[in-house]
């Protein structure tokens, strides 16, 4: 799918659109971070929302946008199937989420808090993926939501772009699971903050989005290991594939023992307690050749295991 399919002027609308409850997060620079990074470096905190991450942005204009009425079925490591649970109960509509067996159980139990029932089943993400599409196949009551591949989802996570845009940043670094925040932010920054590079961040045991973004082509792995459960995807989306291969500039790689080292410098300096994947953008940023003297990253969420604390 071009890059094209994911439109300006819809991002644009849903940067109006989208639950106010999910826009105009804060964005900060702190000193003590920046000068442990080496550089100035901003943080855009999308942690603060009642479902504690980016996803909702998503989801929500996916709703808006499509004016789907019937139930709603997605895979899910947690934060996306909480983001479909919160747009869709205040819509009416019922939603089924499949997850893993190595889900985190409190992502588990949010989505049911938030009244999704969540199946549980397969070996990872992608296994519980492939379920929620075979469950959906043929259905007339239900339509299967795959995050990475309806371009709405993609629009929804833009509206970051549209917030970042004016302060003009060398790079915005991106944590990348399914890809549809890298893709849409990517749209706009190459518009409207062309000097802007766009680079994503995957977990090394779970490299296969970086890997097709290099090849231009869905590259799956065999099997993912990270503590990064909302980035370890296995099985690339093809339209993300091929979105990010127009808008982003480069994807690097950072392994769990990096990842958590940036989390405990984000509760030793901005005093924030993040889910792994969350911190991806400032692992590469102190441990990659990340250009420029301004960088900014996305804090996408804050959904973490019971013994993350304990592990730091």
């Amino acid at each position: 799918m071009p890059i094209d399919s994911l439109s300006l002027e819809r991002i644009e609308a849903a940067s109006r659109e989208v639950d106010p409850v999910f826009c105009n997060t804060p964005q900060i620079f702190d000193d003590s971070l920046s000068r442990e990074l080496g550089r100035e470096t901003l943080l855009k905190v999308e942690t603060l929302n009642p479902i504690r991450s980016f996803k909702g942005r998503g989801a929500d204009y996916l709703l808006h946008a499509t004016a789907e009425r019937r139930a709603l079925v997605c895979a899910s490591a947690g934060n996306f199937g909480q983001a479909l649970a919160y747009a869709g109960r205040g819509r009416g509509l019922p939603v089924h989420v499949f997850a893993a067996e190595t889900a985190n159980p409190l992502k588990i139990a949010r989505m049911r808090e938030l009244g999704a029932r969540v199946v549980i089943g397969g070996a990872d993400f992608d296994e519980a993926k492939q379920a929620a599409a075979d469950y959906a196949r043929g259905r007339e009551d239900c339509v299967y939501v795959e995050d990475g591949r309806q371009p709405q989802i993609a629009e929804g996570a833009g509206t970051i772009g549209v917030e970042i845009a004016p302060l003009e940043l060398d790079a915005v670094v991106l944590p990348v699971g399914n890809g549809a925040l890298i893709s849409g932010v990517g749209r706009w920054l190459k518009e409207r903050s062309s000097r802007t590079r766009v680079i994503g961040v995957c977990p090394a045991g779970a490299p296969a989005m970086a890997h097709s973004w290099r090849s231009g082509m869905p590259v799956s792995t065999e099997r993912v290991e990270t503590a990064a459960d909302g980035l370890a995807v296995r099985v690339p989306v093809p339209e993300a594939v091929e979105w990010m291969r127009a808008v982003v500039d480069d994807v690097v790689l950072v392994d769990d023992k990096e990842l958590f080292a940036a989390l405990r410098l984000l509760r030793d300096t901005v005093g924030l307690v993040v889910e792994p994947s969350a911190a991806a953008g400032v692992a590469a940023i102190a441990s990659r050749d990340i250009p420029g003297a301004r960088a900014g990253t996305v804090l996408t969420g804050s959904n973490f295991a019971p013994d993350l604390a304990a592990s730091l």
